[in-house]
């Protein structure tokens, strides 16, 4: 159900009301009680809705997916980064044999 906003043309008193769209408009406002209310003609609500899941994030650019995925590698490596260079210093490099 939508929300609608309405104010009243007798005392300028604003409010939103949550009702089904088949429902009659208010008319009569609470704070004055004038038959003065208007419903207001709203932009409506930024939603997306494409594809499975229906999150915003979904569709991010892949600029951003990159940067995003560079960040968590960065800090986990971080964290691991410490352990692995003492290990890797005492390792002899390896060599392949020939064909």
């Amino acid at each position: 159900m939508p929300t609608y906003d309405y104010v009243c043309e007798a005392c300028g008193h604003e409010m939103e009301a949550f009702h089904s769209m088949s429902a009659e408009p208010l008319k009569e406002c609470p704070a004055c009680g004038e038959p003065a209310l208007k419903r207001q003609i709203g932009a409506g609500a930024g939603l997306l809705f494409k594809g499975s899941g229906f999150y915003q994030t979904d569709y991010r650019s892949d600029s951003y997916k990159k940067g995003a995925s560079s960040d968590k590698s960065s800090s986990s490596s971080s964290s691991s980064s410490t352990s692995s260079s003492d290990s890797s210093s005492k390792k002899k490099p390896e060599s392949k044999p020939a064909a």
